[in-house]
């Protein structure tokens, strides 16, 4: 019970034996229009009133007929009710009511049954419906009241599950913040990598809103059909978990590991270098699938050569099954990458670039980004030899996950 729903299940304790059904009424209707949204609902929890009553309250204050005229003063009564007077509430006189109610609506009930608070997906027009089937004389707005009675009510589905819980995920978690609190303390650099995902390029619609002139939205197209030149756009982020600062290469072709590879690389060139100069080795935090997957053999060749490229080891972290959202990129870039280019259509691959690179945080989050127009291949199979020839070290705790791969002397 919240803090509104308490105070005025007290009021109505300390009044309840003092006013007539009117003034209790009237005194309801109060207390829900000066909550605002949600009044109704609130006060009839705390009370017990219908929401059709309260609905009536609020009707006679709106249409201002809750103070009596002098001539009709006299003729409304002060006393209240005996206890047990009135009319009997409809569950009341209909047994099988309430029963027959949470048998229609449970068999949809998502979420867990033994929680307090259920919801339910069927209208309750439908449901009256179902229930007058039944023989019951219910209207729309009885149900509604009767629902909340019950506990239910609607709530829209929230993102939460990302699939099966692998049994070594947090230990996989803190594997990785030793290893990067490791790397941060001799001044090493760590990496948080991924690929936003992929945006038509055009005059399309974009999420969110941004200023214009009164009356003068920008006009979109009203179908999301690829425009054959322009196509789309694959951005592959790198952030930087130190420095706070990154990196977003964006492709105009497939998402490979040969791209995301690449991407890598321009960040070092382009920034890496110049911030870790002296660096012994690399650290990569990625997700378990995708262009960057722990499965995928690419993406472990071409990392080799990134590592011969650079004369230092480069160890990948992957997070464990059904995290990806955890991923560092996700909430310290990509959401601030999003947010400013809210409402503002993608119409050619120079836009998407400039709106990346000219997002900034009061934290002091500094990006850039470049157009990569490099075609990359698809299909790409490393066979077992080469595979055999990587030089790669598998951790101790979960190889397949964390892996060190070692830069390679120049043969001759």
């Amino acid at each position: 019970m919240d803090d509104n729903t308490t105070v005025i299940a007290e009021k109505y304790r300390a009044l309840s034996e003092v006013l007539n059904e009117r003034t209790l009424r009237l005194w309801a209707a109060v207390e829900a229009r000066s909550l605002g949204h949600g009044g109704v609902s609130t006060v009839s929890r705390a009370i017990g009133l219908s929401r059709t009553t309260l609905y009536a309250g609020l009707a006679e204050l709106e249409a201002g007929t809750s103070k009596p005229s002098p001539e009709k003063e006299e003729r409304i009564p002060s006393r209240t009710r005996a206890s047990g007077g009135g009319r009997k509430k409809l569950f009341e006189k209909d047994a099988s009511l309430l029963r027959d109610l949470d048998a229609l609506v449970d068999p949809v009930t998502r979420g867990d049954p033994m929680s307090a608070l259920r919801w339910t997906s069927k209208s309750t027009v439908h449901l009256a419906e179902e229930l007058r089937k039944k023989g019951h004389a219910v209207s729309q707005r009885t149900v509604c009241d009767l629902l909340a009675k019950m506990g239910y009510s609607l709530q829209s589905v929230r993102k939460t599950r990302e699939g099966g819980r692998h049994k070594d995920r947090n230990a996989q978690f803190e594997y990785i913040a030793q290893t990067v609190s490791d790397y941060q303390r001799t001044g090493d650099p760590v990496i948080s990598v991924d690929t936003k995902k992929k945006e038509l390029i055009g005059d399309f619609k974009n999420a969110g809103q941004e200023w214009q002139p009164q009356g003068r939205p920008e006009e979109v197209r009203v179908h999301d059909f690829i425009d054959p030149e322009l196509g789309k756009v694959s951005p592959y982020g790198v952030y930087d978990l130190t420095a706070n600062a990154g990196w977003v290469n964006v492709g105009i072709d497939c998402d490979t590991s040969e791209f995301a590879v690449e991407s890598i690389r321009r960040w070092w060139r382009e920034m890496g270098a110049q911030v870790y100069p002296a660096a012994r080795r690399l650290l990569i935090t990625a997700d378990g699938g995708g262009s960057n997957g722990h499965r995928v053999r690419l993406w472990r060749r071409e990392f080799q050569k990134l590592a011969n490229e650079l004369s230092i080891p480069v160890q990948v972290c992957h997070l464990p099954p059904g995290t990806s959202k955890w991923n560092k990129i996700e909430h310290r870039m990509f959401c601030h990458i999003t947010a400013n280019w809210r409402g503002r259509p993608p119409v050619s691959r120079e836009v998407v670039v400039n709106l990346i690179a000219n997002t900034t945080t009061e934290q002091g989050l500094k990006i850039k980004a470049a157009l990569d127009e490099n075609r990359y291949e698809v299909g790409i199979k490393v066979a077992d030899e080469e595979r055999t020839a990587l030089s790669i070290e598998p951790a101790a705790f979960h190889g397949e996950w964390n892996y060190r791969i070692s830069p390679q002397k120049k043969s001759g």
